[in-house]
């Protein structure tokens, strides 16, 4: 169960996991770090009863021991200057600390969410998931140096200087513990206070980031339909509360944060003169003001510094929390890298089918089956062909056979081993996808057929060829090395499918699934495609879900789905001598649209 990120309390154990697990390789370095902010607060405490000393020993007295008061001089300086030392040091380790903090937190969000199911990017964003990575990833930074550094330092400094209170008057030091309980009132104020705008504007920025990421993404699309002043307002709407929710955080820093604490230290300030002034003061005593005078700005600034700090706290909260919350995403989902290693083994087996389904049914939302009782086998190196209407259950099937959705309900095994058996790094090798729309990275057509393989030059010319996709590369300017652009902007809708193709044969898959990888491109093109595939027969195992029916008529078999279910099935010609058949009717209207 997911922990209730709206919970304060839940979002703190969730941040605290979450840093204990990015900072684990640097454990000795914060220990370090907290070893020299005790030094350094020591150090500072000694300074006032240095000054005490030199006050109500020499200076009152007349009692100019020059060595001495030389030394005591030298003493506030000295360790004053190696306070500061110390606290260079340490900043410089916990900005390090932090840095690399943040560089695996970065690696582990990324890693992770390649390693989702497909069923959570159904309902997430894109902006939004880029937020994380980013912007939320980056507050971890500000938990270390600002956060946990100053309130870490100011605590130091604060129990160090009641300590020295107590040492010189402990009636004193009771007037200014008298404080604590009205700033521990300011902080739960302030958190009750901010909590839900601090985490109302952190979504809010996110959906900022994801409205933006979706309207560029489909700009053509939104200018055609003339959607500009619709999607203007849309944003705007979610800008103004952002501003709202950060107007309200903003309130709280400023009533409950540095003006409440400056008021309680002119009161504090005023009550501990006014107790020396009802006392009947020695000259031994105004050294002990002194002191107290200066410690009480070192117990005020540290409250000041760490109530201020409450709100970076919460915002680091907040954006921690949404970061441990997407890493605990599919964590109760066995994944496939940590699958039984038996099916390694299995999955070589020759002589079983290359897909056996038996008796499938699934449903995205309960009570709504789009898959019913299906049952087929696939003999290796068969070219099979699935076709249907729209909302058949095609790309569905397709999603199961790729493991992108587990199947609850009946059986999916490849060449004889349960699909959920199967090592994840065995299934992706034996397996190759051509999507519908093919997906280019910005970079040469040599890293888009090797996909980070480290395939050699020959391997990557022999999937091009394979794919017919060699001549036109050879033909770029740079070959191979040519860059595409972004989304392979320089080259055609047939092109890019091409290179798609050769990018999954380079990868010398078992079992090959093509997903209407024919629908965008011209005849001619298409034309190549089924040269390709038919080159493959017997040496790859086809499936190929085809919105043009002109794409799999040679295959050996055609699966017909309705609504789910498999109602016709066989070689072209035996399909179309049904008279009346779902087949027939879909191949006569497209000759009659072509």
């Amino acid at each position: 169960m997911k922990p209730d990120i709206q919970n304060p309390r839940g979002q703190l154990r969730q941040a605290l996991s979450l840093l204990r697990r990015a900072a684990l390789p640097d454990q000795h370095h914060l220990g370090w770090a907290v070893l020299w902010l005790v030094a350094a607060a020591l150090l500072e405490v000694m300074g006032p009863i240095m000054g005490k000393a030199l006050i109500d020993e020499h200076l009152l007295p007349h009692h100019l021991d020059w060595p001495r008061m030389a030394a005591l001089l030298a003493g506030v300086v000295l360790t004053g200057w190696i306070a500061s030392g110390l606290r260079y040091l340490q900043l410089v380790r916990l900005s390090g600390l932090a840095m690399r903090s943040v560089m695996r937190l970065r690696q582990m969000v990324y890693t992770h969410v390649l390693l989702l199911p497909m069923s959570f990017f159904d309902r997430a964003i894109t902006g939004q998931l880029v937020s994380r990575v980013t912007n939320d990833t980056e507050a971890v930074k500000s938990l270390y140096i600002q956060v946990l550094f100053v309130m870490l330092d100011s605590t130091i400094v604060l129990i160090g200087t009641v300590c020295a209170m107590a040492f010189l008057d402990w009636r004193l030091m009771l007037i200014v513990l008298a404080l604590l309980p009205a700033v521990l009132l300011i902080v739960w104020l302030y958190q009750r206070w901010s909590a839900p705008a601090v985490t109302r504007a952190r979504a809010l920025r996110s959906e900022i980031n994801g409205q933006m990421a979706e309207s560029i993404g489909g700009m053509s699309v939104l200018q055609a339909s003339n959607a500009e002043a619709r999607f203007g307002q849309r944003f705007a709407k979610t800008n103004q509360d952002h501003y709202t929710a950060r107007l309200a955080e903003l309130r709280a820093n400023a009533w409950l944060l540095r003006p409440a604490l400056d008021m309680f230290n002119i009161i504090l300030l005023g009550a501990v003169i006014f107790m020396f002034g009802q006392r009947q003061m020695t000259a031994t005593e105004v050294g002990i003001l002194y002191a107290f005078i200066s410690y009480l700005a070192r117990v005020i600034e540290p409250l000041i510094q760490i109530t201020m700090q409450f709100s970076q706290l919460q915002q680091s909260v907040v954006a921690s929390a949404r970061v441990a919350t997407l890493l605990e995403e599919g964590a109760a989902q066995e994944h496939a890298s940590n699958r039984a290693s038996t099916g390694k083994a299995a999955a070589n087996d020759s002589s079983a089918p290359a897909v056996s389904i038996s008796h499938l049914n699934f449903a995205y939302n309960p009570g709504q089956p789009v898959l019913h009782d299906l049952s087929l086998e696939i003999p290796q190196g068969d070219f099979v062909g699935i076709v249907g209407h729209t909302g058949s259950g095609k790309s569905t099937l397709l999603s199961l056979l790729l493991r992108f959705y587990p199947a609850p309900h009946g059986s999916i095994l490849m060449h004889g081993v349960p699909l959920d058996d199967i090592d994840n790094e065995r299934f992706r090798a034996e397996v190759g996808l051509v999507p519908q729309d093919p997906f280019l990275l910005a970079a040469s057509a040599r890293e888009n057929i090797d996909m980070g393989r480290s395939l050699t030059q020959p391997q990557i010319e022999a999937a091009a060829r394979a794919a017919h996709a060699h001549d036109f590369i050879a033909a770029l300017d740079q070959g191979y090395d040519t860059p595409l652009g972004e989304g392979g902007s320089r080259l055609s809708v047939g092109q890019k499918q091409l290179i798609a193709i050769a990018r999954a044969l380079a990868g010398a898959p078992r079992i090959l699934l093509l997903d209407e990888a024919t629908s965008h491109i011209d005849s001619q093109t298409e034309q190549i495609v089924q040269v390709a595939l038919d080159e493959l027969r017997g040496k790859v195992t086809v499936i190929a879900i085809a919105h043009r029916l002109s794409t799999i008529r040679d295959a050996n078999r055609i699966i017909v789905l309705n609504h789910g279910r498999i109602t016709e099935t066989g070689p072209h010609e035996q399909l179309m001598q049904i008279d009346g058949g779902l087949y027939q009717r879909l191949y006569l209207l497209q000759q009659l649209a072509a």
